[in-house]
């Protein structure tokens, strides 16, 4: 790929071959991390609504519903299952960017494949495909944070991936898929980000309703609708950002999430449980907890969230949760079990505090440092701790296959989580990709 800088030539050129192995791989593990998240995600209250609103408001023909089986629209689909994604916060991100390229991808490039299983497209060319989708939404959002003055959400960005995916897979020709990119990018929602931290809701990142924008954008193009240039992807003022595609990989960066919170909140978490492991201190002796960490960790502020939205974007009631949990998975922040006595009690004992230099280095690093003083008296300290799971120490296969298996368990069969595992696995050999499409839409139970 050296040399090759265009954007449009790298969607429609790069072959798997030329992925280096470990994009190979990690575009393995983004797919069987994503798809987990999804399923767990599907049992929300959000997940419900975003369902029922496709079937009535997006019927239709092109692709079938996760878990469920019904036929909707492509846009449809790609709505449902990104808002899916989103509604549990425990899906891949990015750390430059602020935010999340495989929420959106993922739902768009299943919305993008034939419902009734007559795909033609192989395991290679589906993860050849994610890999370009991850690219430029990545780079766009580098390209829009260099460029804007506002913290836009992953919404505001990740469209381009999708449109650029969905161009890849139905062949769209250069001209379309530039066309296809300005439109995902001009009809793209740049929505504040601090607003949804400010006041949690089902709003989250954006990244439904940007999968529905970057799936239409391209079938808009693929009929001939024409789109102004993408800025993020064709102005004179990113074009060093653009330069280094198909030579370095911004996949590299990823991180995954252990926990089912806000990125920024999870390095407090981390402090937390290292310190009551190494000490064995039970919550009932937490007296105090305090917590220094950056700006952005500190506006994840409530100790009584009254649903799981509110639970994500805090910090002082997971973290009261973790520490009686021993973990913080999707059930500890589901609407059912918040307003706990005992773990509100421990919330109202945490207090947090900004540091000026964690926020200074901010986002390249995101730190926090945990102290516990105990009913007796003895206050243990957690020293500087970032959250686990960042590019510089990735999970293993096997700490993700753990993780998928755990946020799945419950939803569907041992034995379809085992198939849907051993699929994604293996997707690299698969001719077609009927049998894993097949999975994803039966339905839950099944």
């Amino acid at each position: 790929m050296r040399g090759l800088v265009d954007p449009v030539a790298f969607i429609h050129d790069l072959d798997w071959d030329a992925l280096p192995t470990r994009i190979q791989a990690q575009a393995r593990r983004c797919l069987l991390d994503t798809v987990g998240v999804a399923f767990s995600g599907s049992q929300t209250e959000l997940s419900r609504i975003i369902y029922a609103h496709v079937r009535e408001a997006y019927a239709g023909q092109g692709s079938r519903l996760w878990l469920n089986g019904t036929e909707v629209s492509k846009p449809g689909a790609a709505l449902a299952h990104g808002m899916t994604v989103d509604a549990l916060d425990m899906h891949d991100g990015h750390p430059v960017t602020k935010g999340h390229a495989g929420a959106a991808v993922v739902p768009a490039l299943f919305a993008a494949l034939s419902p009734r299983g007559e795909t033609g497209v192989s395991g290679r060319e589906l993860l050849t495909a994610l890999a370009v989708g991850y690219e430029v939404a990545l780079r766009a959002g580098i390209a829009l944070h260099a460029t804007s003055p506002d913290y836009h959400s992953s919404g505001a960005w990740n469209a381009l991936g999708c449109a650029a995916a969905c161009s890849r897979l139905w062949g769209l020709n250069c001209d379309q898929t530039r066309h296809a990119l300005g439109i995902a990018e001009y009809h793209g929602p740049r929505s504040q980000m601090m607003r949804c931290i400010d006041h949690p809701t089902m709003l989250k990142d954006g990244s439904g309703w940007r999968a529905m924008t970057g799936v239409s954008a391209a079938m808009l193009a693929r009929s001939g609708f024409t789109g102004a240039p993408a800025l993020t992807v064709d102005g004179d003022a990113v074009r060093e950002i653009w330069s280094t595609l198909g030579n370095a990989w911004e996949m590299d960066n990823l991180y995954f999430k252990p926990h089912a919170i806000c990125r920024w909140a999870q390095p407090a978490v981390e402090g937390l449980l290292q310190v009551q492991a190494k000490h064995c201190i039970s919550p009932q002796n937490m007296f105090r907890i305090d917590v220094r960490t950056f700006h952005h960790g500190v506006c994840l502020s409530g100790r009584t969230p009254e649903n799981t939205e509110q639970a994500q974007y805090s910090l002082e009631y997971p973290l009261a949760a973790a520490a009686y949990a021993g973990r913080l998975g999707p059930s500890e922040l589901c609407a059912e079990v918040l307003g706990e006595e005992r773990v509100c009690a421990l919330a109202a004992r945490i207090h947090v505090v900004e540091d000026p230099e964690m926020s200074a280095r901010f986002p390249q690093e995101r730190r926090a440092r945990v102290q516990v003083t105990t009913s007796d008296g003895h206050l243990f300290d957690s020293g500087l701790v970032q959250a686990r799971w960042d590019a510089e120490d990735p999970p293993s296969d096997q700490e993700l296959g753990e993780k998928f298996r755990s946020v799945v368990h419950g939803v569907v069969p041992g034995r379809r989580a085992a198939e849907l595992e051993r699929l994604v696995g293996r997707c690299a050999e698969l001719d077609e990709v009927n049998a894993l499409l097949r999975i994803l839409t039966a339905e839950e139970g099944h």
